[in-house]
């Protein structure tokens, strides 16, 4: 029973360690710790980061099992088989713990960051205040913390709300931000974004807003010679 035991906290920390810079972004993010966020921003833009680190925890959790047999002299079938509950208590932990991570605590925790505006300025901002839910092409809930931080980069975006698997309501003002320029992000060319829905409630000011923003950009290469009238 104590072996077992063993194997079973050996699969934890198996699992656990190859997810620890995933775990130092998704602090970072929460405490607004910009250096952790920028340093691991690079590794969760890999698409295939998380299966990797999967790869990872068993490669780990394998090697452990091959020592432990061959330790006691049973690296073999038979071995395998009479310690079965050993094994069994180690990868499936080791497994546990990953569908955890993916199916509890990454959804948690990206949602955990706190929202840019408090609930009495939203309320004096409701006239201005639109609605855009997407969804986001990530492989995983372990990519969520990186779009939420993402989309709060943008002045205007008042807060963000992940649900699993896969879709992100964005709450912003639509006097200083609008969807175009949220949809322009950098991370939605990695994970492209498809739009499953939008409110205002202002539509005429996030009407104006993106003509503002669009007769900026023409308006200013091309001197109006585009269609766009110099003021």
């Amino acid at each position: 029973m104590a072996k077992q035991k063993s194997g079973i906290l050996q699969g934890v920390f198996y699992a656990l360690v190859p997810h620890t810079m995933c775990i130092a972004f998704l602090i970072g993010s929460i405490f607004g710790v910009t250096l952790l966020m920028q340093f691991f921003k690079p590794l969760l833009m890999n698409r295939y980061f998380f299966y990797i680190l999967i790869a990872i925890s068993f490669a780990f959790a394998t090697l452990s099992a091959l020592l432990y047999l061959r330790k006691n002299g049973l690296l073999s079938g038979l071995g395998a088989k009479k310690k079965w509950k050993y094994l069994t208590g180690m990868y499936g932990s080791t497994i546990g713990i990953n569908l955890l991570l993916f199916l509890l605590i990454f959804p948690i925790l990206a949602n955990a960051s706190p929202s840019n505006i408090t609930g009495g300025a939203l309320s004096e901002q409701a006239p201005y205040v639109s609605t855009l839910k997407m969804s986001v092409d990530i492989p995983c809930s372990g990519h969520a913390p990186l779009i939420t931080s993402e989309l709060k980069t943008i002045s205007g975006v008042l807060g963000v709300q992940f649900s699993f698997p896969n879709t992100f309501d964005v709450t912003y003002d639509n006097t200083k931000t609008n969807q175009n320029q949220i949809l322009a992000l950098d991370v939605f060319k990695e994970y492209p974004a498809t739009v499953a829905g939008s409110a205002s409630a202002s539509p005429q000011a996030e009407s104006v807003n993106s003509q503002v923003s669009g007769a900026g950009s023409c308006g200013g290469s091309c001197g109006g010679s585009c269609g766009c009238e110099a003021r």
